[in-house]
């Protein structure tokens, strides 16, 4: 199943623990069985975004628990498009068979 993590730096977020942040971060490896397929910083630098791909939302939860003092995390199962597309049409398709 594919994910979208993003994070944002919280409001306490100083100077200094931003570089401590970039530390661990660059001593920082993924749990093996998530494949952190892109990451994506966002262009105004306040956080950004990853597409990962894992059958276990634990080690997503695992993943990201050491940058918690940092940064507020969402992370958001997803679908492909098409996928999501289909859906979406089933739930049209259903609706109009209601009378």
């Amino acid at each position: 199943m594919k994910y979208v993590v993003t994070w944002e730096p919280l409001p306490s977020v100083t100077e200094e623990a931003e570089a401590r942040s970039l530390q661990v971060f660059s001593n920082w490896a993924p749990s093996e069985g998530a494949t952190f397929l892109e990451f994506l910083g966002r262009v105004d630098n306040r956080g950004g975004f990853a597409v990962v791909e894992t059958d276990d939302a634990a080690l997503i939860a695992k993943d990201i628990a050491p940058f918690g003092v940092w940064f507020a995390f969402g992370v958001y199962p997803v679908l492909e498009i098409a996928d999501s597309a289909a859906v979406g049409a089933g739930a049209v398709a259903f609706r109009a068979s209601v009378g």
